[in-house]
């Protein structure tokens, strides 16, 4: 029985495209440049800071972010970025009785960013609070400690076949696939995809009825 829904952030409940945008100015290229190195690097299965090596080659990414910061150009979440379902889907799970988190593979910063914008959920936690990042097996066994589930009493929703799914489901989880942001089209029809993802979904607002009938 799931009794707790945790969801990835990045393209599952954020939209990112302001702090692709906000990378593209540091970098010095157009947004659309980017865009296209990401969507590259995304279809070989390749990490998506690896765009922002083509541009810079070597770049240290965590140390860049450091930068962006001090110069006053670092990473923002606000109200505008989060995707239209969002609230009101954590609203309405939680009302159902399920324990709601947000976890995904973000800073330090993402994650005091995402509290303050007071989502409905019971938590938010990010790799970098965890010093461990998806697809690595302890973070989800980190999901299901903070939770206080069970793994199977658990689905994970995200956008990304490896981390989101794969990763989850290997742990353990159920799992949700969302079709957004160009992980989630990219692979929503993958055939490992439909044979490993409990569900497929277009809409967040699609999950309190899909998981009704579970409860």
């Amino acid at each position: 029985m799931i009794t707790a829904v945790v969801f990835d952030i990045g393209e599952t409940l954020v939209d990112d495209t302001r702090e692709w945008g906000a990378w593209a100015a540091w970098l010095g290229v157009p947004p659309h440049t980017l865009s296209a190195l990401v969507g590259a690097v995304t279809a070989v299965g390749r990490d998506n800071a690896d765009a922002l090596r083509l541009i810079r080659p070597g770049l240290d990414v965590a140390a860049e972010r450091a930068a962006r910061e001090a110069a006053g150009c670092g990473e923002q979440i606000s109200e505008s970025d989060l995707y239209p379902d969002v609230r009101p889907t954590l609203s309405e799970l939680r009302a159902r009785g399920l324990w709601v988190g947000a976890a995904g593979n973000q800073t330090v910063r993402a994650g005091e960013l995402l509290r303050n914008l007071n989502l409905p959920v019971d938590a938010v936690a990010t790799s970098g609070d965890w010093s461990v990042a998806k697809p690595d097996p302890r973070f989800y066994s980190q999901v299901s400690t903070w939770a206080q589930r069970l793994p199977h009493q658990i689905l994970y929703v995200g956008d990304h076949l490896d981390n989101d799914v794969l990763a989850a489901q290997a742990a353990g989880l159920r799992t949700a696939l969302i079709r957004r942001g160009p992980w989630g089209y990219l692979w929503s029809d993958e055939r490992e995809t439909a044979a490993r993802a409990d569900w497929r979904i277009n809409d967040l607002l699609e999950l309190p009825d899909l998981l009704t009938p579970v409860l």
